[in-house]
């Protein structure tokens, strides 16, 4: 049973590893976008960063042995009205990692669900989150558990 709470700093170690492991894996597929090897202290700073961050919610997904074995990070935004949308208050999840060891374990959803909450606390009526497009693995993921496109972001170098 994956047991998920708010991440604290002695957490950052097991999170700084599951990030590098995350983009090792997208640096395959698009070099241009990612550095192969993110510096350790560079990652330990953006936690640390986050961790203080009142407006962000880290969460960590830890094994019945206590090990973390996921990680997301999700902020609430309140969006006012545009031409083209209505005002909202949405939850973006900006990262998922779950060590691919308890890959298809459950702890994605339990993640997804924990950051569900966290909107559902702050009056949100919406869940966005975004995923690489060449990430073909994680697509039927966010589909299983309710995500559908919304907007396609399209890129290119200069």
């Amino acid at each position: 049973m994956t047991r998920i709470r708010e991440a604290a700093p002695g957490d950052i170690d097991a999170m700084v590893r599951l990030n590098g492991m995350v983009q090792r894996l997208h640096a395959r597929h698009r070099p241009d976008l990612f550095v192969a090897e993110p510096s350790q202290a560079g990652m330990t700073e953006r936690f640390r960063g986050w961790l203080g961050d009142e407006a962000a919610t880290l969460l960590v997904a830890e094994s019945d042995e206590g090990e973390v074995v996921g990680y997301t990070f999700c902020r609430v935004e309140r969006r006012e009205a545009s031409v083209i949308t209505l005002p909202a208050a949405v939850v973006s999840m900006e990262h998922l990692a779950v060590d691919p060891a308890a890959a298809r374990s459950g702890v994605g959803a339990a993640l997804v669900e924990a950051v569900r909450e966290v909107g559902r606390r702050a009056g949100c009526r919406r869940l966005a989150a975004s995923v690489w497009e060449f990430n073909s693995a994680a697509r039927p993921f966010y589909e299983v558990i309710g995500l559908r496109p919304m907007q396609v972001r399209m890129d290119q170098p200069l």
